[in-house]
């Protein structure tokens, strides 16, 4: 048998791994465990109960966190024209066209979030394989591709995240830092769990938040009672 690390064996002081917690036993628990040398991301894991290999049952939405991710969001652009500035002025990173898709094709991947216009998505579609696997890829169902660049961009900026289900139909997100107060990392939590609660398929059978499991980085993964969002 593997011998846990000493730091292991610290956190399993602190749980139980059959327990149901409440989201605030588990914050306060994820903030016990032994400390690293970075702040940690909190990060959750929902167990929906669609049929993920159904096109209707994808479950795929946007939410706003109210205190944000913690996570510096460094935002890419693809417009023309006047958007441009409109972008930057917002507060994109990168705003452009051509020679930033050139740049991509290249390998260049110094952003974690992507606009697009509509008129750029011809040109955005064809680097699908290298944004689609990072889930980079705009989509007008996310909201990303709008000619409202500046609004998108302060949503962005705000702390609007995408949420999507893998073909489990499971959806993995990050709520906050582990350096938040307890409320507003159990504030973050409710409204991404409400968000994610609100985009259930019509065509969704039976129970659909079907367990939650709250982390950190390098801490433990905690079930959490659900009963806490029913609506």
């Amino acid at each position: 048998m593997t011998q846990k690390s000493k730091r292991l064996r610290e956190i399993a002081k602190f749980f139980d791994p059959e327990k149901i917690y409440s989201i605030d036993e588990a914050i306060d628990i994820l903030k016990k465990c032994p400390s690293v040398k970075f702040d940690q991301s909190i990060d959750i894991s929902i167990k929906t109960g669609v049929d993920a290999r159904k096109s209707e049952q994808q479950v795929r939405g946007t939410v706003s966190l109210p205190n944000g991710t913690g996570k510096r969001m460094i935002l890419l652009v693809f417009a023309r024209g006047e958007k441009i500035k409109e972008a930057l002025d917002a507060g994109a990173d990168f705003a452009g066209n051509d020679d930033l898709i050139e740049k991509v094709k290249g390998g260049w991947m110094e952003f974690n979030a992507i606009i697009s216009t509509p008129d750029m998505m011809r040109e955005v579609g064809k680097l699908g394989k290298v944004l689609g696997p990072r889930g980079l890829m705009p989509t007008p169902k996310a909201g990303n591709v709008t000619m409202d660049v500046a609004k998108a961009v302060a949503e962005v900026k705000a702390g609007k995240v995408e949420f999507k289900g893998d073909k489990s139909g499971v959806i993995n997100g990050i709520v906050g830092k582990l350096s938040f107060a307890k409320e507003k990392l159990s504030e973050n939590i409710r409204v991404f769990v409400h968000a994610v609660s609100r985009a259930r398929p019509a065509s969704a059978k039976g129970e659909f938040l079907r367990s939650l499991v709250l982390s950190s980085t390098m801490g433990p993964g905690l079930k959490i009672d659900l009963h806490a969002f029913v609506e």
